[in-house]
């Protein structure tokens, strides 16, 4: 299982390039870019303010990605 988020979908949702997000989050652009590429998960820290700034609850954030257990019972 790996930890993934929703922060591409989220930032197409509001119509915003990664600048412009980043902004709007308070955050680096340079982190938020690996955090969009998933290269590195936001912070539990970040991931309640980015919450928080959206509306949104934390699972429409961040999600556990199921990994494919092929044969194991």
């Amino acid at each position: 299982m790996a930890v993934r988020n929703r922060l591409k979908e989220l930032r197409h949702d509001h119509r915003m390039n990664q600048v412009e997000f980043a902004d709007y989050l308070g955050v680096n652009r340079q982190l938020y870019n690996r955090w969009e590429k998933q290269a590195v998960q936001p912070s539990l820290e970040w991931v309640l303010k980015i919450a928080k700034r959206l509306g949104k609850p934390v699972e429409e954030i961040v999600y556990l990605e199921e990994e494919d257990v092929e044969g194991v019972e």
